[in-house]
């Protein structure tokens, strides 16, 4: 029986625009039954948006959220102004990276080792125990360097457009991460900055997170999944917003303003096949510590990484098999994966509802509905979402079956 190592959280609550939602966040914050924690909230945008008459609003917004931090009184806040005026972003460290970034440095410079970092986003609810989950599964994984945790986008109430987006690009993070946790890929995590924890340690041993105008939560996730045991399981999950936004460069809100537009070619639905092609390379990783082969990914590393050679440097760098495969996992990594993805799926000539019930037939059978006319444009928003439920739990016992 081993004792608690971690019973200290700091969250890190970057804000930009989010008035609306806000209040929502803090509320579940204060209905947490876990209360030893501290709030860091980092209120920002870019400082040429105060004069841009097409962002002001963002400005304006964040002025309304300064004010309202100013008032609560339920908890402490430690506030980061990168709003006001002369305070805001200069231009080459704009984007929600650098307010993460921000946040996680000043909670490292406070925390304990064994202190959790809880990242989160100002349109992001949780139930009353996510913190005590945090910490019960940490406790629980002492030698785990991170967690992504499980998610799930809540409908809205009247917005249709919305909905039907939102369903949309969950069913591509689903059928992706499935089709992962299928071929045992180390990279079968899926990347949101609104579902992520770690300890202060690991923070300190990996040298923070790496700033991006997006995106940053897939690298650092990456970064810890390539230094150690990243959990990708937990009692308690979250429930990120559902709206199209313009924040951020890509992810959940661009994805959905450009699909609600017609255009999905960033986030197709990935046919299992390809997944497949994945696995056949990993599955010669023991023969490549012995001689060079080919294997059916050659080809596209050599482009991609300019590497006539892509396996020597790693022989001779590792004394034994599993120290190779490893590093096999670390040049074949979570990005390149999905570069390979992305550049083969556009060979491939299937619409992504093809693609989609091809995989519902074939790797994860789904009988529940007639989908012989199944649309993404067209179907129910009920029939949308019961295959997004059913995604939800196949991913969740592929991920029992993968941590087993």
């Amino acid at each position: 029986m081993h004792s608690d190592k971690y019973n200290f959280i700091h969250v890190a609550l970057p804000v930009m625009a989010e008035s609306e939602y806000f209040p929502a966040t803090l509320a579940c914050i204060q209905k947490q039954t876990y209360k030893n924690f501290k709030v860091y909230v980092c209120v920002n945008q870019p400082e040429s948006f105060k004069t841009n008459s097409s962002k002001v609003h963002i400005y304006q917004d964040n002025q309304k959220v300064l004010h309202y931090i100013k008032n609560h009184k339920e908890f402490p806040i430690e506030l980061i102004d990168r709003s006001s005026e002369g305070f805001g972003w200069e231009t080459e460290k704009i984007g929600v990276g650098w307010a993460r970034k921000t946040l996680m440095d000043t909670i490292n410079e406070q925390a304990n080792k064994n202190d959790l970092i809880i990242s989160l986003d100002a349109d992001t609810t949780f139930n009353e125990n996510y913190f005590q989950s945090i910490i019960n599964n940490f406790n629980a994984n002492q030698d785990a360097v991170g967690m992504s945790v499980p998610y799930y986008h809540q409908l809205t109430k009247k917005d249709e457009a919305a909905n039907r987006a939102m369903l949309r690009y969950e069913i591509y993070m689903r059928n992706y991460a499935i089709n992962l946790l299928r071929i045992k890929s180390p990279y079968a995590f899926t990347a949101l900055g609104s579902a992520m924890a770690l300890p202060i340690w690991t923070y300190r041993n990996i040298r923070g997170i790496t700033p991006k105008t997006s995106g940053e939560d897939f690298y650092f996730l990456q970064k810890l999944k390539k230094y150690g045991k990243l959990l990708i399981t937990n009692d308690e999950k979250v429930f990120p917003g559902t709206r199209f936004s313009d924040r951020v460069f890509f992810g959940t809100g661009p994805a959905m303003i450009k699909g609600n537009a017609g255009d999905w070619t960033s986030y197709p639905i990935y046919h299992y096949s390809l997944f497949d092609i994945v696995k056949k390379t990993y599955d010669l990783f023991p023969t490549l510590f012995e001689k060079d082969i080919q294997t059916p990914m050659n080809d596209f590393l050599k482009e991609q990484l300019g590497e006539k050679n892509i396996w020597h440097p790693l022989r001779k760098n590792c004394k034994d098999i599993p120290h190779f495969v490893k590093a096999c996992h670390d040049k074949l990594d979570g990005l390149r994966i999905l570069q390979f993805l992305k550049s083969s799926q556009e060979k491939i000539d299937k619409t992504d509802e093809e693609c989609l019930l091809e995989n519902l037939k074939t790797i994860f059978p789904f009988e529940k509905l007639d989908l012989s006319t199944f649309s993404f444009r067209n179907s129910t928003i009920d029939e949308l979402d019961q295959i997004r439920n059913f995604l939800v739990e196949k991913e969740k016992k592929l991920q029992k079956k993968f941590l087993s």
